[in-house]
């Protein structure tokens, strides 16, 4: 939270708030939501993953983009897309990866456009791209080139009109916490390494002995019969080998190694006044020279912005103030990660100047970014299925160890998280599933009869 209203630098929407949303559930019940989000008619409306919010488009002339262009450009995509979500299970696929898929279809479709409509035709081109940006920040990836075809569509999008949380997307952890007896969470508490497959005693007590002992960074050490690892998949990959010992079985070092994750940023904006429409909701950026049927450039450099999808405009100013929400994916936005606030805040004057044709539009006031890349213990947002991966790989991480179901002590490592939940991946609510997945398997494992 700032001075003046809140900045989510995580989690932003709930996604699909319906019955079938644990995470909608538990907030509702709580009553942490506001009473438009908590609408019967908002809960069954089946928009496919992302609602389309009012919006306006500028384009890199800074000129408003005719809003049927802009919307016969997103239906097709969105039939493309569609149709890229229907392979699950094929025995054959027409590409190995979504986009493409997506690129070969949009070849094929563009220029059926018509004679003397070259200026029509660059312009759907120039959407179309910029639609794909949003898609990889969806998917949190660099490109949909590496976001496997096959598998997409495995992935499930609950109904409803994604909402936010009034009090910031903590007021749900904290009310989850608010139950638990005090001093049961330690924050600040690293983990060097989680010894499993052990015979570990409490000092000056030879009675029993534990299968865990888990050493933090400060010399602290725990020992158990069960641990839940719910750290990031990038976390992992970077230190499942330094952190395990002794190291996960081939198969599950394997899953992390395929599964993918990438990096979505997020870049608020304050005005002191706004420049937009208070009935826009998203500013949509489209580079009018733009082609999915051409190379990107890959100097991060001199065009890393041209990666940011737009703006969604934070709603309330009275009490946010004039804020603006950017997002961007991929290497463009690790790159963003290693600039000063100063030039992201002039970089993004420079470009709402140019997109508003005003070169006296007033700089904004601050500037605040995630940094989700450079985080330590995340190294990036959120999974997705890469090319080379699939479903099951999603199921090999959420694997308990050890392997042998018959092991005398089971369950020692379980893995939760949203890289563990097969079709929920991605998304809180699949994080949450998972964790109570993991618990449940622990409850199956006390309630158990004794073998006589």
């Amino acid at each position: 939270p700032t001075a003046l209203g809140l900045a989510e630098m995580g989690a932003h929407w709930i996604h699909g708030p319906s019955p079938g949303n644990p995470v909608f559930q538990l907030a509702t019940s709580y009553g942490l939501l506001g009473s438009e989000a908590t609408r019967e008619e908002n809960q069954q409306v089946e928009v496919g993953g992302h609602p389309p919010l009012p919006s306006i488009t500028y384009g890199s002339s800074g000129k408003v983009l005719s809003p049927t262009a802009v919307s016969k450009a997103h239906h097709l995509f969105d039939t493309l897309l569609d149709s890229a979500r229907a392979f699950r299970g094929a025995e054959e696929v027409p590409a190995p990866s979504v986009g493409q898929y997506l690129r070969k279809q949009i070849a094929q479709r563009v220029p059926t456009l018509g004679e003397g409509q070259e200026d029509a035709q660059r312009l759907q081109l120039a959407i179309l791209t910029a639609c794909l940006k949003l898609e990889c920040c969806i998917s949190g990836t660099h490109s949909m080139d590496l976001v496997a075809l096959e598998p997409f569509g495995e992935y499930v999008s609950l109904p409803g009109l994604d909402c936010t949380f009034p009090g910031g997307y903590s007021s749900l952890p904290d009310r989850m916490l608010s139950a638990l007896p005090e001093g049961t969470v330690l924050l600040n508490k690293a983990v060097r390494t989680i010894q499993w497959r052990g015979s570990f005693f409490e000092e000056g007590d030879k009675a029993r002995d534990f299968p865990v002992r888990v050493e933090c960074e400060d010399g602290d050490t725990f020992l158990a019969n069960h641990v839940i690892i719910t750290v990031p998949l990038g976390f992992l990959k970077e230190h499942h080998q330094d952190i395990f010992q002794p190291p996960l079985p081939q198969r599950k070092a394997e899953a992390i190694h395929r599964l993918g994750f990438g990096t979505n940023n997020k870049i608020f904006l304050e005005f002191e006044k706004p420049f937009w429409d208070p009935q826009q909701q998203l500013l949509e950026v489209v580079w009018e020279d733009d082609s999915p049927l051409e190379e990107p450039s890959t100097n991060l450099e001199a065009n890393w912005f041209k990666k940011l999808i737009g703006f969604v405009v934070l709603q309330q100013p009275d009490q946010h103030g004039h804020v603006l929400c950017g997002f961007i994916a991929g290497k463009e936005s690790e790159y963003m990660e290693t600039l000063s606030d100063e030039e992201v805040l002039g970089t993004m004057t420079y470009l709402l100047r140019m997109l508003t044709g005003n070169p006296h539009l007033p700089a904004p006031r601050r500037v605040l970014r995630s940094q989700w890349h450079s985080a330590p213990y995340t190294r990036g947002s959120y999974s997705y299925v890469a090319v080379g991966s699939s479903g099951d790989d999603i199921d090999a991480l959420a694997q308990p160890l050890p392997e042998d179901p018959k092991d005398p002590r089971p369950l020692q490592l379980l893995f939760a998280g949203e890289a563990t939940h097969r079709t929920f991946y991605s998304t809180t609510h699949g994080a949450l599933l998972s964790g109570w997945r993991e618990a449940e398997r622990l409850n199956q494992l006390f309630e158990a009869p004794n073998p006589a």
